[in-house]
């Protein structure tokens, strides 16, 4: 999810709600504690040189159960942090404190709540590291060959 994204589904809710992956939702009374713009400058492992950049949402819980973060907080927040930050319309990331470590989300949204969804590493020079591409992977039973009458050579089918 962009941050323009946010903001327009922020103007329709009353209230805001995170959801992580495993369905339990951020504690109510969480706090945004930081809004930033991240960069990431590095070389793949295939010898380019890349570059990233996110926006990112620290979430925080404590003990303070009296103030909820409403919408229009929100936004004037990610307005702030737009002008004085100069943010991009980037993709979100979301940062939590999970039980060891922080964890990152990308952001999504459900029409109700914003789901924090797992992120994953990955290989961005497959092609240059000589990781060979990962084979079609089908059930038994559902592959058909291109020719359903013969086999032959150029039929596809072995």
């Amino acid at each position: 999810m962009k941050l323009s994204e946010i903001k327009n589904e922020l103007q329709k809710l009353n209230t805001i709600a995170f959801q992580l992956p495993n369905g339990d939702l951020v504690p109510s009374h969480f706090h945004v504690t930081e809004v930033g713009k991240v960069t990431k400058h590095f070389i793949d492992c295939g010898s380019t040189v890349r570059q990233e950049e996110v926006v990112n949402f620290q979430l925080w819980e404590a003990n303070d159960y009296d103030h909820r973060l409403h919408p229009e907080k929100l936004v004037h927040i990610i307005e702030l942090s737009e002008k004085v930050l100069g943010l991009p319309d980037a993709e979100i990331e979301v940062e939590y404190q999970m039980r060891d470590t922080i964890g990152k989300f990308s952001l999504d949204f459900d029409g109700t709540n914003f789901l924090l969804t797992s992120k994953q590493t990955d290989c961005l020079a497959k092609d240059n590291c000589g990781i060979p591409p990962e084979k079609l992977k089908a059930k038994i039973g559902e592959w058909k060959p291109k020719t359903a009458t013969c086999c032959t050579p150029d039929s596809g089918c072995c």
